[in-house]
């Protein structure tokens, strides 16, 4: 899927797509992703890294953390969500999936799909009466994997 060219492509254009339809829509309309650092080396069992083929390795660090970011728009279905998962009430996993655009805003160039996602954070920021800036609503999200097309 990804798609090869001679020049870079830009960062501004992407959709985040939870699979539910709305990635076109206000409440789909993310203004940051902040990818984690996808390491190579083997999963964490049980809080301790496997470390049978090297005793003196440190323990791995999980690196299975996505941040998204959007403005508030009053859309309360990421509180619902993180507020379920707080709650003791496992919703439903998630495939989220991030699309690189290309500058026509239609063409998927490369597609980040990330597997067993489910919320593990929510904040908003400050707000300042001297400011007139826009409320920003971050959502930090675990998954179980991330495949790249």
């Amino acid at each position: 899927m990804a798609q090869l060219r001679d020049r870079p492509y830009g960062i501004a254009n992407f959709l985040v797509d939870f699979g539910d339809g709305k990635s076109q829509s206000a409440a789909g309309g993310f203004s940051e992703v902040i990818f984690p650092t996808f390491d190579a080396q083997p999963p964490a069992v049980h809080g301790t890294a496997m470390t049978e083929s090297r005793p003196d390795a440190a323990p791995a660090v999980a690196s299975n953390r996505l941040l998204l970011r959007r403005g508030f728009i009053g859309s309360l279905d990421l509180y619902a969500w993180w507020h379920k998962a707080r709650a003791g009430r496992a919703p439903k996993r998630k495939t989220l999936q991030v699309k690189l655009l290309s500058e026509d805003h239609e063409t998927v160039v490369a597609v980040w799909r990330f597997r067993e996602v489910r919320p593990v954070s929510l904040s908003y920021s400050p707000l300042l009466a001297k400011e007139s800036g826009i409320l920003i609503e971050t959502v930090e999200f675990a998954f179980d994997r991330m495949e790249m097309l």
